[in-house]
């Protein structure tokens, strides 16, 4: 497979396969052509053109198969493939294209935000030879816990944060040293028990006692704010398309924040593209 064979399938084809758009798959490879060192002239010329390059990056993202087998596919050595995936990724990360807004946004008056809600994906990954800190209860594996924190009205991703499975949603909110100011309405899930105490503003949904039920008032309400935050899950979903940030994670647990940021970055950018059909 190679960009010649894919660049005129349909839009909504090309979308399957790569996971973006093709407006995005364009400005994603004039950023990466800015932000690459041009090889010097010897010895002989690289196999794989630039959107070739950018291409299998989107495909190892998206399908997360091995550097083995993306190379049998692309006719390249696992070790070349490594190291274009690589080469594209910090190309990426040092253009700042596809940034997030970040937390210092939610500090300031001047970016008008109302409404955020925060919730907390998980990855599965391997089992650590050592230490046993990832393993989540909850879901009875060994997990990498992301931070989501969402722009309720736009479905903007404004910032995220990382932690291990066994941290708890609220550690890793109080970790990630996220103030918002006293106008912005928190939306939280039950996870976030004791966040009126760092911002008044907020509202979770009413934990049923032990031993006792919730009356309708409060059964209501519960519903109401989770039609709300419902849009911080069908983000989750979007972002997990990428089967990188949805499949068992294979690879060294330090580059797995960069990747998030930058597929969270593409989906934002692609919030401003006008809408398809296919979109």
């Amino acid at each position: 497979m190679s960009y010649q064979q894919v660049k005129n399938l349909k839009p909504e084809d090309f979308k399957r396969l790569s996971g973006v758009r093709r407006e995005t798959f364009t400005q994603m490879l004039e950023v990466v052509r800015a932000h690459t060192r041009p090889k010097k002239k010897t010895g002989r010329p690289g196999k794989l053109s630039l959107e070739d390059q950018l291409l299998m990056t989107l495909e190892y993202w998206r399908k997360y198969r091995t550097y083995f087998h993306i190379g049998q596919s692309w006719g390249v050595n696992e070790s070349t493939v490594y190291r274009i995936i690589r080469k594209m990724e910090d190309a990426l990360v040092t253009s700042r294209a596809f940034t997030l807004p970040g937390k210092k946004k939610l500090q300031t008056s001047d970016y008008q935000i109302e409404v955020v809600v925060v919730d907390v994906t998980e990855t599965p990954i391997e089992r650590p030879k050592k230490k046993q800190k990832q393993f989540c209860g909850k879901k009875k594996r060994h997990t990498l816990k992301s931070q989501v924190v969402v722009n309720q009205s736009t479905g903007k991703i404004l910032c995220t944060a990382h932690g291990k499975g066994k941290e708890h949603d609220f550690r890793i909110f109080k970790n990630s040293k996220l103030r918002l100011i006293k106008d912005i309405e928190f939306l939280g899930d039950k996870g976030y028990q004791g966040i009126h105490k760092l911002h008044v503003k907020s509202r979770i949904p009413k934990k049923k006692p032990r031993g006792g039920k919730l009356n309708r008032e409060e059964k209501k309400s519960n519903q109401e704010l989770a039609q709300v935050r419902v849009v911080g899950e069908h983000i989750n979903r979007k972002l997990k398309i990428f089967k990188i940030l949805s499949d068992r994670y294979c690879n060294r647990r330090k580059r797995f924040a960069l990747r998030f940021n930058l597929i969270a970055g593409l989906y934002n950018y692609e919030l401003r593209l006008p809408k398809t059909e296919s979109a």
